[in-house]
């Protein structure tokens, strides 16, 4: 009777044990696939935020100032342009890296490095050269992605020549 006594202690251990491992295991395994969710979803707003700083341009009117702000801003990104068109520079000048742009449909290669960096910024605020930015113009935004989704530059195109 004491072995039929051991024998089933050792049997409930075993059965015990095997049963706390198994939940360990789907622990774990459940634990896994929500730590890959959480990744995913990281990510997700990772890169949201990354391009949250070029909504404001996408596609808006904005002052002068505002293109002089983002010439600062973002002036030392690499792999980034900005082109800046004023009423006396109509062919624009390319601060930081100089961009394809021609149309997305036809371009291959849209959006991506062609040149080296070039463009002095303090250009933009001398107003003996055609490069200045007059802070009271109105400048059309526009964001520029590659062929990835990765935004490389930005276009600022004067639309109306405010007097000084």
């Amino acid at each position: 009777m004491n072995n039929a006594s051991s024998a089933l202690k050792v049997a409930a251990g075993i059965f015990l044990t095997i049963a706390l491992i198994t939940i360990v295991v789907i622990l774990f395994v459940s634990a896994q696939e929500a730590t890959k969710t959480a990744q995913n979803n990281f990510s997700d707003i990772q890169t949201e935020l990354s391009q949250a700083s070029f909504t404001v341009y996408e596609d808006t009117t904005i002052s002068g100032s505002q293109v002089t702000n983002a010439l600062r801003k973002f002036k030392d990104r690499d792999q980034f342009g900005i082109q800046v068109k004023t009423g006396k520079n109509s062919d624009g000048q390319w601060y930081g890296y100089t961009l394809s742009v021609g149309t997305q449909d036809a371009s291959e290669d849209y959006g991506s490095v062609v040149g080296a960096k070039i463009g002095n910024t303090n250009n933009a605020w001398n107003e003996k050269l055609k490069e200045y930015v007059n802070p009271s113009g109105k400048f059309k935004a526009q964001v520029i992605k590659d062929n990835s989704n990765v935004v490389r530059g930005l276009i600022f195109t004067q639309t109306t020549v405010a007097s000084n």
